[in-house]
């Protein structure tokens, strides 16, 4: 499991065995509020609380009944390959649960909580029932190399067919050694290509070393590593991981490769790999020159594997690429080196979960550090209970983007938080400016990360949906700060407006300091729609203190205005209506022009 679980307490009855199972998984505990005395963050509601975190992909352990968890996830149930883990335990922890992900480490994780609450996992999967051993989840430091035949010998298995185990490594499947004997199923351990017919299994305790030029075509480096690989005789499943230069991290024949081989990538900084010299079979000055070690493709394949690791392939290479392969004595469990750094910049809306996309849920939750506003990861509540976070004031942009991307740089998982959508009127566009600039950005360990962009519910979609439908015909949004643009600019871009009879959407419309910019918009506006143009005034979307006010343009007051709140103005089309629920603003798209012209031609 990549994302730590976290461990539900709904009632005092069983909060103590709560503990005892977060202890043992080094797990953080949620509490149900007024409910649980004591917890690393606490909920209001069990069923969306555990939705949430399903959503998010992390594993859910709840001391709780079955039921309650069921009726949390069941409407998010599509792919039991992608799920995450769903356990539940008794409250006096005699009884452990898997409910969902059991071949996607539920199983294990409920053995690992029943050891420790010396109780009983329930585990009903067939073949764990029966076989001891589930033939789709084998354990870390060995891969399935046949996914596509583990159903059917499964099926026989448990239908009362036996195994033949086979294979160079078949002496180190213990694991495997308790199924049933026979000849009816082929099960090969090999660090080779799987033999025809055979449910493959494959020992990890290869690692290939790369190297390439900048900008390396990634087919001539896949090529050179499907051809090292078939001389050499180790199937790519038995590959532990793609082991680098941190100076490569961010090249794409190098990422591209990774992908094809589905192996994880790992980096490490030239005093590491130059470590590993005297091992070294090509050592050249030449590199040493360039980048501070004797080797890359060798010395990183070894360091992968370990001290007690020799070479099984020395240093192979094309005009613009090398690689090297490494062999353990033993399956690899642990990988070296660190991961390329990842920023994910993220919008989490106006601040209710609800209004969280899954996506940026998971982004954080498989985050290692949150960066941002302290308001706004304070709004993440319990998804951001126990992690490390940097919280910077308002005026800190660029320090907190700076900040956050130099994290990323040193190999962390950083998410950079912000409220409704990242890229409008937030950090997105400061984290890529700064990674562009050539003089005062950011490091090139920096510059060489991942980073991922997640989308939210901007503040101007969220007053929309409020209103009813304004935005049913073009529509622009006009920040009035003008500490980044121009005064002129902004009202420039306001006669702009104006004259295409576009609806608006101001951000930032006020400050402390800043009084009369929205004012003098509304004049600019007045003189090309009517004066009872309807304006919504959205502030705190979202949130407890949500407020929507309408007003007619002409009586638009600026007093009544602050930093929380959206204005969103009408075209000269835009009607507000009087309805059951309250009054709903809506712009006509036109189609009732369309249907009187197609009455009179027709």
């Amino acid at each position: 499991m990549a994302v730590t679980p976290v461990v539900l307490a709904l009632s005092r009855s069983g909060e103590a065995v709560a503990h005892r199972v977060a202890a043992a998984l080094s797990a953080p505990v949620h509490g149900r509020e007024e409910r649980v005395e004591r917890a690393d963050a606490f909920f209001p509601d069990a069923l969306a609380h555990a939705r949430d975190l399903f959503a998010a992909g992390v594993p859910v352990v709840g001391v709780c009944a079955s039921g309650i968890l069921i009726r949390a996830v069941a409407p998010l149930l599509a792919d039991k390959t992608t799920e995450p883990p769903v356990v539940s335990v008794s409250d006096d922890g005699a009884v452990v649960v898997p409910l969902l992900g059991g071949h996607r480490g539920a199983n294990r994780l409920a053995r690992d909580i029943a050891r420790a609450l010396e109780g009983r996992a329930a585990v009903t999967t067939a073949g764990d029932v029966a076989l001891g051993v589930s033939l789709d989840e084998p354990p870390e430091g060995w891969k399935l190399g046949t996914p596509e035949r583990a159903k059917s010998a499964m099926a026989a298995l448990l239908s009362g067919s036996g195994a033949r185990l086979t294979g160079s490594e078949a002496g180190a499947a213990e694991w495997l050694a308790g199924l049933p004997k026979g000849d009816d199923v082929s099960v090969e351990a090999t660090l080779g290509p799987p033999s025809e017919g055979a449910l493959a299994f494959h020992p990890q305790r290869a690692t290939l070393g790369v190297g390439c030029a900048r900008n390396c075509p990634p087919e001539e480096l896949a090529e050179l590593v499907a051809a090292t690989l078939s001389e050499t005789g180790v199937a790519p499943g038995a590959l532990r991981g793609v082991f680098t230069l941190d100076l490569k991290a961010d090249e794409p024949a190098v990422l591209e490769l990774a992908r094809r081989l589905d192996a994880p990538l790992r980096v490490f900084g030239a005093e590491e790999l130059e470590a590993e010299t005297p091992r070294l079979a090509n050592p050249s000055d030449v590199v040493f020159a360039e980048v501070g070690c004797h080797g890359v493709s060798e010395a990183a394949a070894l360091a992968g594997a370990g001290p007690e690791a020799a070479l099984r392939v020395t240093k192979r290479k094309t005009e613009r690429a090398t690689c090297a392969v490494a062999l353990a004595p033993a399956p690899i469990a642990d990988l070296r080196g660190r991961a390329r750094g990842r920023l994910s910049v993220v919008g989490i809306g106006p601040g209710q979960a609800a209004w969280r996309t899954p996506e940026a849920s998971r982004l954080i939750a498989e985050a290692e550090e949150l960066v941002g506003y302290g308001l706004y990861i304070d709004l993440l509540g319990p998804l951001a209970a126990g992690k490390a976070r940097s919280d910077f004031p308002l005026g800190g942009e660029e320090d907190r983007c700076r900040y956050a991307l130099e994290r990323a740089g040193e190999g962390r998982n950083v998410a950079l938080v912000c409220s409704g959508d990242a890229g409008i009127y937030a950090m997105g566009a400061l984290v890529f400016e700064l990674l562009g600039r050539e003089a005062h950005g950011v490091s090139d360990a920096a510059k060489r990360v991942e980073v991922v962009c997640a989308p939210g519910i901007s503040a101007l979609q969220a007053a929309a949906a409020r209103a009813g439908a304004p935005l049913g015909h073009d529509f622009c949004a006009i920040s009035l700060s003008d500490l980044l643009t121009p005064r002129e600019d902004i009202q420039r871009r306001i006669r702009a407006a104006a004259e295409g009879d576009f609806i608006v959407a101001f951000y930032n419309p006020v400050s402390k300091r800043r009084r009369t910019l929205l004012a003098e918009a509304r004049e600019v506006l007045l003189e090309h729609r009517p004066a009872d143009t309807p304006v919504l005034l959205a502030t705190s979307l979202g949130r407890p203190e949500e407020s929507l006010r309408y007003r007619r343009l002409d009586e638009l007051e600026v007093d009544e205005v602050d930093m929380l709140t959206v204005v969103l103005v009408g075209s000269s089309q835009s009607r507000l209506a009087r309805m059951g629920e309250g009054p709903r603003m809506y712009t006509p798209r036109g189609y009732a022009r369309k249907i009187d012209g197609d009455l009179a031609h027709g």
